[in-house]
Protein backbone atom coordinates (compact mmCIF):
# COMPACT_ATOMS: atom_id res chain seq x y z
CA UNK A 1 0.00 0.00 0.00
CA UNK A 2 1.48 3.46 -0.80
CA UNK A 3 1.53 6.14 1.75
CA UNK A 4 -1.10 8.35 0.79
CA UNK A 5 -3.30 5.64 0.85
CA UNK A 6 -2.45 4.22 3.56
CA UNK A 7 -2.98 7.59 5.87
CA UNK A 8 -6.20 7.89 3.96
CA UNK A 9 -7.57 4.15 4.55
CA UNK A 10 -6.24 4.75 8.33
CA UNK A 11 -8.41 7.88 8.96
CA UNK A 12 -11.36 6.68 7.20
CA UNK A 13 -10.82 3.38 8.96
CA UNK A 14 -11.01 5.21 12.41
CA UNK A 15 -13.58 7.31 11.57
CA UNK A 16 -15.82 4.31 10.24
CA UNK A 17 -15.13 2.33 13.04
CA UNK A 18 -16.10 5.15 15.69
CA UNK A 19 -19.25 5.56 13.86
CA UNK A 20 -20.49 1.99 13.56
CA UNK A 21 -19.77 1.34 16.99
CA UNK A 22 -22.13 4.01 17.88
CA UNK A 23 -24.66 3.06 15.25
CA UNK A 24 -24.73 -0.25 17.09
CA UNK A 25 -25.26 0.46 20.87
CA UNK A 26 -28.18 2.62 19.06
CA UNK A 27 -29.63 -0.34 17.58
CA UNK A 28 -29.28 -1.84 21.01
CA UNK A 29 -30.59 1.22 23.07
CA UNK A 30 -33.60 1.13 20.49
CA UNK A 31 -34.50 -2.80 21.74
CA UNK A 32 -35.07 -1.39 24.81
CA UNK A 33 -37.47 1.96 23.85
CA UNK A 34 -41.10 1.87 25.27
CA UNK A 35 -43.46 0.82 22.15
CA UNK A 36 -44.73 4.23 21.52
CA UNK A 37 -40.64 5.29 21.21
CA UNK A 38 -39.60 2.73 18.81
CA UNK A 39 -40.72 4.17 15.40
CA UNK A 40 -39.51 7.46 15.68
CA UNK A 41 -36.34 5.78 17.23
CA UNK A 42 -36.01 3.65 14.24
CA UNK A 43 -36.34 6.49 12.02
CA UNK A 44 -33.65 8.00 13.70
CA UNK A 45 -31.03 4.68 13.31
CA UNK A 46 -31.82 4.50 9.72
CA UNK A 47 -30.97 8.09 8.97
CA UNK A 48 -27.78 7.55 10.78
CA UNK A 49 -26.60 3.94 9.47
CA UNK A 50 -27.65 5.70 5.83
CA UNK A 51 -25.13 8.74 6.59
CA UNK A 52 -22.56 5.92 7.82
CA UNK A 53 -22.94 4.36 4.56
CA UNK A 54 -22.16 7.36 2.39
CA UNK A 55 -18.95 7.80 4.30
CA UNK A 56 -17.81 4.37 3.85
CA UNK A 57 -19.03 4.80 0.58
CA UNK A 58 -16.90 8.03 -0.05
CA UNK A 59 -13.74 5.76 1.73
CA UNK A 60 -14.30 3.34 -0.83
CA UNK A 61 -14.08 5.21 -3.93
CA UNK A 62 -11.42 7.27 -2.73
CA UNK A 63 -8.97 4.16 -1.62
CA UNK A 64 -10.66 1.38 -3.46
CA UNK A 65 -9.99 -1.02 -0.12
CA UNK A 66 -11.80 -4.17 -0.60
CA UNK A 67 -12.46 -4.36 3.65
CA UNK A 68 -14.57 -0.96 2.92
CA UNK A 69 -16.39 -2.64 0.57
CA UNK A 70 -17.17 -5.33 2.76
CA UNK A 71 -18.29 -3.09 5.70
CA UNK A 72 -20.74 -1.26 3.11
CA UNK A 73 -22.12 -4.80 2.28
CA UNK A 74 -22.58 -5.66 5.66
CA UNK A 75 -23.90 -2.07 6.95
CA UNK A 76 -26.67 -2.85 4.29
CA UNK A 77 -27.84 -5.70 5.99
CA UNK A 78 -27.76 -4.28 9.26
CA UNK A 79 -30.03 -1.54 7.59
CA UNK A 80 -32.15 -4.39 6.42
CA UNK A 81 -32.45 -5.85 9.30
CA UNK A 82 -33.20 -2.75 11.03
CA UNK A 83 -36.18 -1.94 9.25
CA UNK A 84 -37.05 -5.47 10.13
CA UNK A 85 -36.57 -4.66 13.50
CA UNK A 86 -34.34 -7.17 14.14
CA UNK A 87 -32.33 -5.62 15.82
CA UNK A 88 -29.88 -7.68 17.57
CA UNK A 89 -28.97 -9.28 13.90
CA UNK A 90 -28.57 -5.80 12.86
CA UNK A 91 -25.99 -5.28 15.99
CA UNK A 92 -24.26 -8.58 14.89
CA UNK A 93 -23.95 -6.83 11.50
CA UNK A 94 -22.53 -3.87 12.45
CA UNK A 95 -20.07 -5.69 14.60
CA UNK A 96 -18.94 -7.25 11.44
CA UNK A 97 -18.54 -4.12 9.70
CA UNK A 98 -16.39 -2.72 12.53
CA UNK A 99 -14.21 -5.81 11.90
CA UNK A 100 -13.76 -4.86 8.68
CA UNK A 101 -12.84 -1.61 8.33
CA UNK A 102 -10.24 -2.57 11.83
CA UNK A 103 -8.30 -4.89 9.18
CA UNK A 104 -7.95 -1.72 6.89
CA UNK A 105 -6.66 0.40 10.34
CA UNK A 106 -4.49 -2.26 10.80
CA UNK A 107 -2.98 -2.68 7.42
CA UNK A 108 -2.41 0.91 6.94
CA UNK A 109 -1.14 1.08 10.08
CA UNK A 110 1.68 -1.85 9.34
CA UNK A 111 2.18 0.50 6.60
CA UNK A 112 2.99 3.60 8.22
CA UNK A 113 5.24 2.14 10.56
CA UNK A 114 6.93 0.33 8.13
CA UNK A 115 8.16 3.80 7.27
CA UNK A 116 8.57 5.09 10.30
CA UNK A 117 5.32 7.32 10.28
CA UNK A 118 4.29 5.98 13.49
Amino acid sequence: MDLKIAVRTYQFAERAKSELIVGSQLATALIQFPIQEKPGGKRMLLMVLGSIRSELEFAYGDTERREFRSAIDHLNEAISLTESMELGAASERLSRAVSAVTTAAQEAWDTLQEHELL
